[in-house]
């Protein structure tokens, strides 16, 4: 008998909704690596309407560890990444001893 060939299927814990759907600009602003000049190319949504968004869409205590987490970190927006990753990698080479 030969066995069937299954190929088994990946599942993500999120997946990437449909680009076109308002539920992809929740999942963005819930990214990390996504920042908010990306959405806004994407979708045409600024920071501030990405807010509204998500203050209609969140409880009220998941929306503010949202933001409390979109203020900790530097990364949903360019400039700061870009200026966090500068900083980092002076550190790094003033560290670095050969």
């Amino acid at each position: 008998m030969k066995k069937k060939g299954h190929t088994p299927i990946t599942r993500v814990k999120n997946p990437e909704p449909n680009s076109e759907s308002p539920d992809w600009v929740i999942w963005a602003a819930w990214a990390d690596r996504i920042t908010f000049e990306e959405i806004k190319e994407k979708t045409g949504y600024r920071e501030s309407d990405v807010i509204k968004i998500m203050r209609r869409s969140l409880k009220p205590s998941s929306f503010r560890l949202w933001r409390k987490r979109v203020n900790q970190k530097s990364i949903k927006h360019r400039k700061k990444f870009e200026y966090s990753r500068k900083q980092i990698s002076s550190k790094v080479k003033k560290d670095h001893y050969l």
